[in-house]
């Protein structure tokens, strides 16, 4: 009787761990924890430890963190999402550039607040670039901004990457960075000097008031620049895992263009350069 029961006891634990799993298993999926605000307003980005959403403040959610094949840069920030001001209106600025505290070889873009301007920091100076009434371009240097969405990255030192003279354009070198940098940190910042040929910027400048349901509602306020003949810098950021966040739906890659006498700024909509004049640089 009792090897009996012995054997229905075993019998039993058997069937326990082959149907149901291991009962004494973790709750928790495997791999390490992350938090994330469950409204997604930092798009993809996690925190280490528990904690409010800088954004909607709203409490941050366990999440398992994703094993991916790609090198993470944990050091790039991110305030809002593109998306969120395109798609949904949120115009209001979700970061005031005065509170990022370090200064020092920031590099950082976005638009105004309620989209009236675009922002450019390039190594710890902030310009400003509007369209005033009569329709010309407006620059000047402060950190008094707010931005709706908002990329930025302290970069102490900078390499330089040999660009292939067949590199002229912005689609070339999109594809460019995505081929040459797999085994270094994405996402990153990077900058560029060149001789353009012909380019030209947009400056958003939303009528104070206009509601925004679509890109399309904020694009037929784009106000055009163009850039012929002049020496130029470029400040970029580029990413696969942002779409929407902050760059466009079809693009890696979310450039502002000044050029070297600071009197255009703006974001970059197209352009050529002159072979051989690219100099291209990553973080070092």
């Amino acid at each position: 009787m009792k090897t009996y029961h012995l054997y229905f006891l075993i019998l039993s634990l058997l069937l326990l761990f082959t149907s149901c799993g291991n009962p004494f298993s973790s709750s928790h999926p495997a791999g390490p924890l992350a938090y994330q605000c469950p409204m997604k307003c930092e798009g993809e980005k996690t925190y280490t430890q528990e904690g409010r959403c800088p954004v909607c403040h709203m409490n941050l959610k366990e999440v398992a963190a994703e094993k991916t094949s790609g090198i993470k840069n944990t050091a790039l920030h991110i305030s809002g999402a593109m998306r969120n001001v395109m798609h949904k209106g949120e115009l209001f600025g979700t970061i005031a550039l005065d509170t990022i505290s370090n200064k020092t070889h920031l590099y950082g873009l976005g638009p105004f607040e309620y989209l009236q301007g675009e922002i450019l920091i390039d190594d710890g100076r902030c310009f400003l670039s509007s369209v005033t009434a009569d329709g010309t371009l407006h620059m000047e240097e402060s950190y008094q901004m707010k931005a709706p969405f908002f990329v930025y990255d302290h970069v102490a030192k900078w390499k330089e990457v040999a660009l292939p003279d067949t590199v002229q354009n912005i689609l070339q070198l999109e594809s460019y960075l995505e081929q040459s940098t797999k085994a270094q940190p994405r996402p990153f910042a990077f900058s560029m000097m060149c001789a353009i040929d012909s380019a030209a910027i947009h400056i958003v400048n939303l009528p104070k008031g206009t509601a925004v349901h679509s890109p399309d509602d904020v694009q037929k306020h784009h106000v055009t620049f163009d850039i012929k003949n002049e020496q130029a810098t470029l400040i970029g950021f580029f990413s696969t895992e942002h779409q929407g966040i902050f760059t466009h739906h079809d693009t890696y890659v979310h450039i502002h263009l000044m050029t070297d006498d600071h009197k255009k700024m703006g974001h970059l909509d197209h352009a050529h350069w002159q072979a051989g004049t690219a100099k291209l640089f990553l973080p070092g």
